[in-house]
């Protein structure tokens, strides 16, 4: 039996009302008004579609043995870099061994599901064990455009394998078509979208309805055996043609999220399964379809397994853990649409040599630390010698997870005048649980939000972006802990 072990989601802490947009920017262009109900997730200025991947992919590996993992497929269509595997960054990053298959899946929006495809069929072949499918976008659209209205930022990751399935893959149904209803060259950041009529009638009302109906035919079902239907489409009146052609009832119809997130592109199909998931039942039959360049359609039923499923946040609970972003302008700052003066500290150059983050990968982009094997004491950088004064052995030292480590704030320090786009700049003092001390800088919070002693909790960010030499670096920063029932 091949299928999901294991699910995740992550949805940026900060939503924006689209009331707040419409106010700021609607004297450009009335049209967006169409598109104001509900909010829109919006990833911080230190979050991009590799950083929400991880966290997603940390949500989906808790109760996972991570060396079972031989394959990490990674799907976007706002990878930051063209030259550079990111799911090479995104494995250690998820302290997933380096003896692992890896691939990127872009191009267009359905490359989410075709990578849950391949995933499947690797698994089934026999020649992979267990792959971690994570997919996050974090689309631009120009200022006072639809898209603008409509895009929003989220995460969501599967563990796909053969054992202890809880969701089991029954089958697929695909079409691919060369349909330009969202273009974007390499050299280009925001999104140019055709005209949305011609989109919902040539696009969606067609592509849509003729792959779920192969699928219904290809395996002998009708749409009254699914408890739930996923597709994206933000279009209120796409979505009518489409329910209306497939005879889809609103009990069976899944939530598009559309006013709690926005249209996340290649993960929105996924991030819409994985809160799906997280209500179903054993025996229920879901049915996923994915839009972009086509359609695959997917089939599952789930398994007795899904009532051993705990731990994740899962998209439900970070949609509970949400901050308000009133402010367009720092909206705009953040995705660059405006560029302040950040202080002469910002033009010192301060990247890291690649050939020091080759050495130090598992320190850098994995939070490993060390721990003394004659102590037991964990330290935090790695070290040769002890730290602990009654041991101080040399050379004892062997590696020692922190990322998903909770620590306890020493001191902190708000900056004015650090280079941050949401300034003041945080920073604090940080000692782990069991041991392992060092400065953070701190992600998610105002600094009202903190105090010595507080709880914090690791999350894999966007340390630097270098825009002169066209490199992008990653590190962990501290963030308040947040309990979610």
């Amino acid at each position: 039996m091949t299928g999901i072990c294991s699910y995740g989601g992550y949805v940026p802490r900060y939503r924006m009302n689209r009331g707040t947009v419409v106010e700021a920017i609607a004297w450009f262009n009335m049209a967006i008004m169409a598109h104001m109900q509900g909010e829109k997730a919006v990833a911080n200025f230190d979050e991009d579609a590799i950083t929400m991947a991880v966290a997603a992919g940390i949500d989906a590996l808790k109760g996972v043995d991570r060396s079972t993992i031989d394959a990490v497929y990674f799907a976007s269509s706002t990878m930051p870099y063209k030259e550079r595997l990111n799911s090479g960054i995104v494995i250690p990053a998820l302290n997933v061994a380096d003896q692992v298959r890896a691939a990127d899946f872009s191009g267009g929006l359905k490359a989410g599901t075709t990578a849950l495809l391949s995933a499947f069929e690797g698994v089934a072949s026999g020649m992979l064990n267990n792959v971690l499918v994570t997919s996050a976008d974090c689309r631009l659209g120009k200022p006072a455009t639809n898209q603008e209205m409509i895009f929003g930022d989220a995460a969501a990751a599967f563990v796909v394998g053969d054992k202890d399935v809880i969701a089991e893959f029954k089958g697929s149904y695909s079409v691919t078509y060369d349909f330009c209803d969202h273009i974007r060259l390499n050299d280009s950041n925001t999104d140019r979208q055709w005209e949305e009529r011609w989109i919902r009638s040539e696009g969606y009302s067609k592509f849509i309805p003729e792959a779920i109906n192969g699928l219904l035919k290809k395996f002998k079902l009708k749409i009254e055996d699914f408890v739930k239907v996923i597709y994206p489409c933000h279009l209120r009146g796409g979505r009518k043609d489409i329910n209306k052609a497939l005879n889809i009832t609103p009990e069976i119809e899944q939530s598009n999220l559309q006013e709690e997130i926005g249209d996340s592109g290649t993960s929105h199909a996924l991030v819409m399964l994985a809160q799906a998931l997280e209500d179903a039942k054993p025996g229920d039959k879901l049915l996923v379809a994915s839009f972009g360049s086509g359609v695959d359609a997917l089939y599952f039923e789930v398994t007795e397994n899904i009532k051993q499923k705990k731990g994740s946040i899962g998209i439900s609970g970070h949609l509970a853990k949400k901050e308000s972003l009133d402010s367009y302008v720092k909206f705009a700052v953040w995705r660059d649409h405006l560029s302040p003066d950040v202080g002469l500290r910002n033009e010192v150059p301060d990247f890291t040599s690649f050939s020091v983050l080759w050495r130090r990968r598992k320190e850098i982009l994995g939070l490993w630390g060390s721990k003394c094997t004659e102590c037991g004491a964990p330290q935090w950088p790695p070290q040769r010698i002890c730290a602990n004064p009654e041991c101080s052995a040399t050379d004892t030292m062997e590696p020692y997870p922190f990322a998903d480590k909770t620590g306890r704030i020493i001191s902190y320090t708000g900056d004015m005048f650090g280079p941050s786009l949401d300034p003041p700049s945080l920073a604090c003092r940080m000692e782990f649980e069991g041991g392992g001390k060092n400065m953070f800088d701190i992600a998610d919070c105002k600094i009202e939000d903190l105090s010595a002693g507080k709880a914090m909790e690791m999350t894999f960010r966007v340390r630097y972006s270098d825009k002169t030499r066209n490199i992008i670096g990653y590190y962990w920063k501290a963030t308040p802990l947040q309990e979610v029932s």
